[in-house]
């Protein structure tokens, strides 16, 4: 008798508990009514719109907001995508946005030491400018990135993402240590290697070597032997594979190198 009495009250829970769980799905699906989902539609319009026209800052605003009203859509994956693509066409372009500043060029002014005094890149600047050489001239506007950036590495998610003043300017895919080996604190990115050698015990491993797992880029840390850099098995990113590093593509390390400066700040977390 009493093993039928167990019986029931186990059937019991599992049916309360469907039932909560109906309702909550129930609550979910309602969020998102007819009304609101014309509303959606019509915000994901303009974003469409704006960004056609070229009027980024607005596009971009619009996708951010869609995020925020409906964090439960499916699509807001895809909106998060389309407000970072639109970050790093900002970064990349002579717009001025809140987070960037106009600057009039000194005679004896060098981009190096525009960069330095604005703790920036040059590859930054150029990129921003329209520039393909070093030779500036006084007097010509330069748009400058004066708000900091720093990384955070999330090594459950295998992600990094590059923040601007604890906005997300863009989430990458990458790689971390195998058996968790990354070391987790807060470091910062102390030297910059463009096409780096990699100095293997009993080798040396050319830049563009098959064999050399650093890539194309190289941004060590404080920590010896530690650092961010591009990879030669892009298949094996979203996973932790490397020896402690952090690694992305080679083309996202070429872009993320030319962003961030020496003196970045690194968090890595589990």
């Amino acid at each position: 008798m009493s093993k039928k009495i167990l019986i029931l009250s186990v059937l019991t829970v599992i049916v309360i508990a469907g039932f909560f769980v109906f309702l909550g799905i129930r609550k979910t699906v309602s969020k998102v009514n007819p009304a609101n989902r014309s509303f959606m539609r019509n915000l994901f319009n303009q974003a469409r719109q704006s960004e056609a026209k070229g009027s980024l800052l607005e596009a971009k605003i619009l996708y951010q907001k869609l995020v925020n009203i409906f964090p439960e859509s499916s699509d807001v994956a895809g909106w998060q995508k389309k407000a970072e693509d639109i970050n790093i066409k900002l970064l990349f372009s002579p717009v001025i946005t809140p987070k960037s500043i106009i600057y009039q060029i000194r005679p004896g002014d060098t981009l190096n030491k525009i960069a330095r005094e604005h703790k920036t890149t040059v590859e930054l600047i150029m990129k921003s400018n329209n520039i393909n050489d070093s030779l500036i001239i006084p007097g010509r506007k330069l748009k400058i990135w004066t708000s900091p950036f720093s990384i955070l590495v999330d090594k459950s998610q295998n992600i990094l993402l590059l923040k601007s003043d604890e906005e997300v300017i863009k989430t990458y895919i990458v790689s971390t240590g195998k058996n968790n080996c990354t070391p987790i604190g807060v470091f910062k990115i102390t030297n910059k290697l463009y096409n780096p050698t990699w100095f293997k015990a009993g080798a040396i491993m050319p830049p563009g070597s098959a064999e050399n797992v650093l890539g194309a880029r190289w941004m060590g840390f404080d920590l010896k032997g530690y650092g961010i850099h591009g990879t030669t098995e892009p298949k094996e990113l979203g996973k932790q594979v490397t020896q402690g590093c952090v690694r992305l593509s080679n083309s996202d390390v070429e872009e993320l190198y030319s962003i961030v400066p020496p003196g970045t700040e690194v968090t890595v977390v589990d």
